[in-house]
């Protein structure tokens, strides 16, 4: 089978492709057809070292956690999985040598989730980093809700920075799905009209406006939830729209590592910043997160493409190295890969 694999850290240039046989499922695992492969931050910094200290986690990586396919094979004691089936894949390279960018690839049955009738495989691989990290960010409040479906966020407010990202575009629609009231920030025309197609009520564009003032016009009494994309550069912001014991959940350090807040204001909110990883986000709630994620993609409520928000950008699996760059360069909307 055709793969894509790194043997040390660096720049999209150490991709490699490479042949190698097909793998066997063992106990407990899935063999899945990889059809479209999705492509996140996370990849690229990975592939850098950015979080091992340069080191190889594995003497050879196949990149990418997302993807889509078809159930190949299933290893014994697997159950609620069949030959044939559509999938989508979340994980898929977290602390294990081999991700999406190749053409079959063996996961436990946990990383491995049916995907519903009327998804595409191009949606099933913008499920795993973006749609989880949203559904966690917008569960974290005090008082919850700790789960999503319509009804749930009735009455709450929510900020979405960078309305027009991956994570940012899921929030939006999950939020809209469960009954808030969101609004956005964006950096330009473009990004704007996106986060209006993902169903933005409210956006703010940063660079023409001054940001806290028209949030706080909207919203006189604050944002209940912000998720929140570039916590160091938007400090103030936050703390300028947060309501009274509300929540800033951050996925992200766009922006700087240094974070820097004024206590006393934060304090008299009673506010809160939560902090999260998808990959160690307590495995209760990513279960949680899978079940929620599917419903409201079985209700169309997230969608791809550039009419719902969410720009494509594809490249074949040869070119691997090019859509990472594309990642690491900041391409607005979703880079994919085709690999079946």
């Amino acid at each position: 089978m055709k793969t894509i694999s790194y043997t040390r850290t660096g720049g999209p240039e150490v991709l490699q492709p490479a042949e190698r046989p097909v793998p066997e499922p063992g106990a407990g695992e899935v063999r899945v057809r990889v059809m479209v492969s999705g492509v996140n931050p996370t990849d690229w910094k990975s592939r850098q070292g950015a979080t091992t200290g340069g080191r190889m986690p594995f003497p050879e990586v196949v990149p990418n956690q997302d993807g889509a396919g078809i159930v190949d094979a299933v290893g014994e004691d697997v159950t609620g999985l069949e030959t044939g089936q559509r999938v989508w894949l979340w994980e898929a390279a977290w602390q294990r040598p081999t991700g999406t960018a190749q053409e079959y690839v063996t996961l436990p049955v946990r990383n491995v989730v049916p995907l519903p009738d009327d998804a595409s495989f191009d949606l099933g691989a913008t499920l795993g980093v973006p749609a989880l990290t949203a559904h966690r960010a917008l569960t974290v409040a005090e008082g919850g809700p700790s789960r999503l479906a319509p009804g749930m966020l009735d009455g709450r407010t929510v900020l979405v920075a960078g309305g027009a990202g991956a994570v940012g575009h899921a929030a939006i629609e999950l939020a809209r799905w469960a009954g808030a009231e969101v609004v956005t920030t964006v950096s330009s025309d473009e990004k704007a009209a996106l986060a209006r197609a993902a169903g933005a009520h409210h956006i703010v564009n940063y660079r023409t406006e001054n940001a806290a003032e028209a949030i706080r016009k909207i919203f006189p009494d604050g944002v209940d939830v912000i998720v929140e994309v570039a916590p160091a550069a938007n400090a103030g912001l936050d703390e300028a729209v947060l309501a009274p014991s509300g929540t800033i959940a951050v996925y992200a350090n766009n922006g700087g590592e240094e974070l820097t807040v004024t206590i006393r204001p934060l304090m008299t909110a009673n506010a809160r910043y939560q902090f999260l990883l998808l990959y160690t986000v307590p495995e209760a709630a990513k279960a949680q997160a899978i079940e929620d994620v599917n419903v409201a993609v079985a209700a169309g409520a997230l969608r791809v493409g550039e009419e719902a928000g969410l720009p494509l950008h594809r490249f074949p699996l040869a070119r691997t190295a090019d859509a990472h760059a594309a990642v690491e360069s900041g391409a607005v909307g979703k880079v994919l890969i085709d690999v079946g």
